[in-house]
């Protein structure tokens, strides 16, 4: 079995067919965008994740199109800063991490996959029969003997092969939002923050960007929308905002807009199964995080280095076999950098203005403490024993 059809042309889907090719198997990639996508936040790479990234040789260049990141700045609703944190303490930096755009990521993935792998774009799947034949919205039907879902956590693969997204996926309560913006407050690697009682702003610029990032977090319960109705997702987070301070009416005026607009619910999906026959998922699809984790960048392409080793083990003959030990090996992982969600959301959209200030004393006072730095490992504690749980194999390729 070597002819693959990978859905998603995102972190998962791109690492997965780099290292399914690595392996000798023939993988081609259905992206429903019409090019690879740019843009986007900045993203964590941690632990044995950035392993992965070495191994692929990409990581000279993962460094050398890193954030940059130096500090964060919280503002009150009037503008005047209170309080201020260097990019370690926010980061959750440990050392063993990469800070990258996720676009310049997926573009650096690409690039090495670009001329040995098929990719379709402008296309998405619309059926998966149980002999490997797949139907497309464009693109005339195909017989594969493997499908991989890397289509995120709106995936159309795991919606198609398990059933709706509803059973799947776990609201945590929030909303986000993340826009390009102008970057009008002058950033220079560094972010400027905005937190009001169940909401917060943030603005950030990174290295070698003229523009910035806007994003918004706030507490929301699940809200029924269009997921391609921008307009309306727009008008949803104007409300959410409505009234509050600082740069926030600014920023809103340059998010209505940006034509890069994301919007969703801090969701976490959560499967008693990652396949079914002869489909598996890989990423956000199959096990996503939440943004609030800072680890779903990390999970897929872990989870795509070890999926194309075990179904190299075997080279595909015995697919049921290898995504079995995929399962068994990632799992954990998964679990682990999971629960890391909902614990990090606590402290980037607080409840009451007592537990604003609170967080504001804090990071006043602690440049002044004694043992500031063993303070800070143990704040990034809990992210590196994430980041690092799980061991990675040497998988044989193909030369």
């Amino acid at each position: 079995m070597t002819n693959i059809l990978i859905s998603g042309a995102s972190i998962a889907g791109t690492t997965t067919a780099y290292w399914l090719r690595r392996h000798g198997f023939t993988p081609t990639v259905v992206e429903r965008a019409p090019a690879i996508r740019k843009g986007g936040y900045k993203v964590d790479i941690r632990g044995v994740a950035l392993d992965v990234i070495e191994r692929m040789g990409l990581l000279e260049a993962v460094r050398a199109r890193g954030t940059d990141m130096r500090h964060a700045t919280h503002y009150d609703a009037a503008g005047r800063p209170v309080a201020t944190m260097d990019a370690d303490l926010f980061g959750g930096r440990t050392g063993d991490d990469a800070e990258i755009m996720r676009g310049d990521l997926n573009e650096l993935l690409y690039d090495l996959t670009r001329d040995d792998v098929e990719y379709i774009f402008d296309d998405t799947i619309t059926g998966i029969a149980e002999d490997g034949t797949v139907t497309f919205e464009r693109s005339a039907p195909r017989r594969f003997d493997l499908v991989i879902g890397a289509d995120g956590v709106h995936s159309v693969t795991r919606r198609l092969a398990f059933g709706p997204e509803e059973r799947f996926r776990r609201d945590l309560g929030c909303h986000i939002s993340i826009s390009t913006v102008p970057n009008h407050l002058a950033l220079d690697r560094e972010e400027a923050v905005h937190a009001a009682p169940g909401r917060t702003a943030n603005v950030y610029s990174t290295r070698q960007d003229p523009t910035a990032k806007a994003l918004f977090m706030w507490s929301s319960p699940s809200l029924s929308y269009d997921h391609r109705d921008l307009a309306r997702q727009k008008e949803l987070l104007a409300e959410a905002m409505a009234g509050a301070g600082w740069e926030v009416p600014t920023l809103l005026e340059a998010v209505r807009r940006s034509d890069d607009f994301y919007f969703d619910s801090v969701s976490q999906i959560h499967m008693d199964r990652w396949s079914r026959g002869r489909v598996v998922l890989v990423g956000d699809a199959g096990y996503c995080a939440s943004p609030a984790s800072g680890q779903g960048t990390s999970l897929a392409l872990v989870g795509a280095y070890v999926l194309a080793g075990e179904l190299a083990r075997t080279h595909g003959a015995s697919f049921e076999g290898a995504f079995d030990r995929y399962e068994s090996v990632m799992r954990p992982f998964v679990e682990a950098n999971q629960k890391l969600g909902p614990a990090n959301l606590k402290g980037m959209v607080m409840g009451s203005r007592f537990a604003i200030r609170f967080q504001l004393f804090m990071i006043r006072l602690l440049p002044h403490l004694p043992g500031r730095d063993r303070m800070v490992e143990r704040v990034a504690g809990a992210i590196h024993r994430a980041a690092n749980a799980i061991t990675l194999e040497e998988y044989r390729t193909v030369e």
